[in-house]
């Protein structure tokens, strides 16, 4: 199963919250397949690079990047070719419906969804969940 795992999920999983951790271990054990794209790796760096996020962090920075190389290497890389915007309300959060559609996507895993469940756009393929709902749901 292809999946899109929002930042907000891998934040989580790096400060120990249990259902983020399950999502992220479900895909390093091969479970379901994150997407990545250019968008999403570039958010991923920046999020990474942002100390004040990780005070309460239990990985040290050395450890939170050695995750997140091991979980890139489980990502399939998707490039994204058509823009579906005007779409979300947040046009920071768009290129994560664009990439779930480039690669196929079942589900986009996040925490943000008052911005995701309010598309303009209807992609019945893709269901938009929390980390504990997805968990429900494999």
């Amino acid at each position: 199963m292809k999946i899109v795992v929002d930042t907000n999920v891998f934040l989580g999983a790096c400060l120990g919250t249990g259902a983020a951790s399950a999502v992220i271990a479900a895909c390093l054990s091969g479970h379901c397949i994150p997407l990545m794209g250019n968008a999403l790796f570039n958010e991923y760096e920046d999020v990474i690079g942002r100390k004040e996020l990780f005070g309460r962090c239990r990985l040290s920075p050395a450890e939170r990047i050695e995750l997140m190389d091991i979980f890139f290497a489980c990502c399939q890389w998707t490039r994204v070719y058509y823009s579906w915007r005007p779409n979300l309300p947040d046009e920071g959060d768009n290129h994560l419906v664009e990439l779930a559609v480039a690669g196929g996507a079942e589900y986009i895993v996040t925490r943000d969804l008052r911005h995701l469940n309010n598309m303009e756009l209807l992609f019945p393929q893709i269901r938009i969940a929390t980390p504990e709902s997805f968990l429900k749901e494999i």
